[in-house]
């Protein structure tokens, strides 16, 4: 029999590989790969624009990750910074035409794939899956900044 923790990491890790394969199915036309997906509809989400900090905080993903990712969306045409006081420093990240298409072709193909992924639970299951989602993850972040306890 397979213990809880082998069980857990097997899962999110199949549960990741298979998102990741789908989204980079979907961004291949704009040669882009799975993770940008993250960043395209976290930004599409503040027309307004928002900036890397605020990124990195709404992706959960550090400074170093999100930098990366935005040269490449601003490479291909996806993203542009704003200036801000005079300055790209603390610009805001805006898509562009073109960027905006892309997330939301994007984010239609993603709800569509995690309607058809829990396509099979109830209401009410879905609701303490997410639940419980939000509770170990919590609890993992709390681990990660004080330690597992003796």
């Amino acid at each position: 029999m397979i213990d809880r923790f082998e069980r857990f990491s097997l899962a999110i890790s199949e549960i990741s590989r298979y998102w990741h394969k789908l989204a980079a199915e979907e961004l291949t036309k704009y040669g882009l790969k799975g993770p940008h997906a993250t960043y395209l509809t976290a930004i599409y989400k503040y027309p307004e624009g928002i900036t890397v900090p605020q990124l990195c905080m709404v992706c959960g993903k550090d400074k170093s990750d999100a930098s990366r990712m935005i040269s490449i969306l601003e490479e291909k045409g996806l993203v542009k910074k704003q200036v801000v006081g005079g300055s790209l420093y603390r610009g805001k990240l805006q898509l562009t035409e073109e960027g905006k298409l892309a997330a939301e072709h994007v984010s239609r193909r993603a709800s569509r794939a995690v309607e058809m992924a829990g396509k099979d639970l109830t209401d009410e299951a879905r609701a303490m899956f997410y639940k419980s989602l939000d509770s170990i993850t919590a609890n993992l972040r709390e681990l990660c900044q004080e330690g597992i306890p003796d």
